[in-house]
């Protein structure tokens, strides 16, 4: 029987989407024809897919409708309008109704495509079925380590609108009572081992008065498919009489080093920057210091090309 999910989404096959993979086929020769054949198919039910959910695609822009790639490679592209390039993969259904419950993903296209989609394509019923997606390619991929339809539209939808606003404002005044927001965890929880060419070095004045007054807490950031690992924001706070002194370090995770041109901001009330860090290619972490007075607000920005999370804070 084919393979099914419990989030499998059935999808059709149009006729519109039959002569075209007919049209792209008789374009190779026979070895060829049935890989781009599949592939269009595969490309094609994605495309109405997402017409239908309101999500502008266009094929035409994709290396999958381009006749040269079509015969150099393996590519089944949809170019998802204003986002990228989104990897449509045919499972085909055999003539005894039997398909794979893994995946191939061909090296030529793991890399630049914000995410992979699995369609298993069973031509002679006119059917298709949405299997689930990932992030992420490897070249034999389980179906059941597929995510659900659901999750890609909640995938697409985070990087059609990229900025994201924490939902609640971290109290900094409370955090020295040891009352924390959610998702702040110690630096050793998250940094573990601890990346200690950390040590806050370059903190001077007010931040190195009495290290034992300071507390530090670290919190997990999502730059979705921008880079393959969150990074960790970690702020430490060292408070006097007048004022408390913030440092401010982004941290990867699961790697030695930051991404080039990921760029740390402290915003004012108004949302304009005042200060700002940007790594270079060898930095394992970036840093910003600055003192503030209690009650004040502001918010730090951590950021990779388009994608982009805030977090907000009141001293």
């Amino acid at each position: 029987m084919t393979y099914t999910t419990s989030s499998a989404l059935p999808l059709p096959i149009t006729r519109r989407a039959i002569a075209l993979a007919d049209q792209f086929a008789h374009r190779h020769p026979a070895e060829k024809a049935a890989q781009v054949r599949l592939n269009t198919l595969a490309v094609c039910v994605m495309n109405d897919y997402l017409q239908m959910m309101g999500i502008a695609a266009d094929p035409s822009g994709s290396d999958s409708w381009n006749p040269v790639s079509q015969l150099c490679a393996d590519v089944a592209d949809l170019e998802v309008l204003g986002v990228g390039k989104l990897e449509c993969r045919p499972l085909s259904v055999n003539s005894i109704g039997q398909t794979s419950d893994v995946c191939n993903v061909p090296p030529e296209v793991w890399e630049d495509r914000i995410g992979y989609v699995v369609v298993q394509i069973n031509e002679a019923a006119q059917e298709a079925s949405l299997l689930g997606f990932t992030e992420r390619a490897i070249e034999a991929l389980p179906l059941s380590q597929l995510r659900s339809p659901e999750a890609l539209l909640d995938h697409l939808d985070r990087l059609m609108h990229p900025v994201t606003a924490a939902s609640r404002v971290a109290n900094l005044s409370q955090w020295l009572q040891n009352i924390f927001e959610e998702g702040w965890q110690t630096v050793d929880a998250l940094l573990n081992p601890p990346n200690l060419a950390y040590g806050f070095r370059g903190i001077d004045s007010a931040a190195s008065q009495d290290r034992s007054q300071s507390l530090r807490r670290a919190k997990l950031i999502d730059l979705n498919i921008q880079m393959p690992n969150p990074v960790a924001l970690v702020v430490e706070l060292t408070p006097d009489a007048e004022q408390t002194a913030i440092c401010l370090q982004v941290h990867p995770t699961g790697t030695t080093y930051l991404p080039p041109d990921l760029r740390l901001a402290v915003l004012d009330e108004a949302g304009a920057i005042f200060l700002e860090a940007q790594s270079r290619g060898t930095d394992n972490y970036i840093q910003l210091q600055f003192s503030g007075h209690s009650g004040e607000t502001f918010q730090v920005q951590v950021a990779i090309a388009d994608a982009s999370v805030i977090e907000s804070f009141v001293i």
